[in-house]
């Protein structure tokens, strides 16, 4: 089973176990499971390789410090969590140097970019609220949602898998199925 580890991404639970562990192995799968993100993100927004390097590491600086400190709450995923921290951190990096050159343009590319990162965050809030929601939702419905919006199934795919007589039945289901879903979704 160790084998199949060293190659493959460190769930949440191991990375947070690891780094209370101090386990050096943890540490160097985390360097390389989020770096490639990391780094797309800094090319796209007027940084280099190395500006990546620097912020992935005090990205990872600002987690481990965090996990070791031991009031460390994950309410996102540790991927996102890695994200908004680097975003931040260069963004920071950014208003810094647009300051020197006095450059207004560039405050409002990091405006938009902050405001991105919050509606990312938004985002990852509302997966997982989906997620409780589809949690609640029961079978076949739970099932029926998944297989369509998320599997790709067709309705004829799903006609068969659940046995109806035909393809509006199963559309007439998915339908109730969905009504169901948003009156879990958006109760209070």
């Amino acid at each position: 089973m160790n084998n199949s580890l060293k190659s493959s991404v460190p769930t949440d639970r191991e990375v947070i176990l690891g780094i209370l562990n101090n386990s050096e192995d943890i540490l160097n799968k985390l360097y390389k499971a989020y770096y490639a993100m990391v780094l797309q993100f800094i090319l796209n927004n007027n940084g280099n390789e190395d500006d990546a390097k620097d912020v992935y590491q005090e990205g990872i600086i600002v987690l481990y410090n965090k996990i070791k400190e031991g009031n460390f709450e994950l309410s996102s995923k540790l991927k996102t969590y890695i994200y908004s921290v680097c975003r931040r951190i260069w963004l920071k990096k950014l208003s810094q140097n647009s300051k020197k050159a006095g450059n207004i343009t560039d405050y409002e590319d990091v405006f938009a970019v902050e405001e991105d990162v919050e509606h990312h965050e938004e985002k990852d809030a509302a997966f997982v609220k989906m997620q409780s929601a589809l949690d609640h939702l029961g079978e076949p419905c739970k099932t029926i949602i998944q297989d369509f919006y998320i599997h790709n199934l067709s309705m004829q795919d799903i006609c068969e898998k659940f046995g109806y007589t035909n393809t509006d039945n199963a559309k007439t289901q998915k339908y109730k199925c969905l009504q169901r879903l948003k009156k879990i979704f958006f109760q209070p």
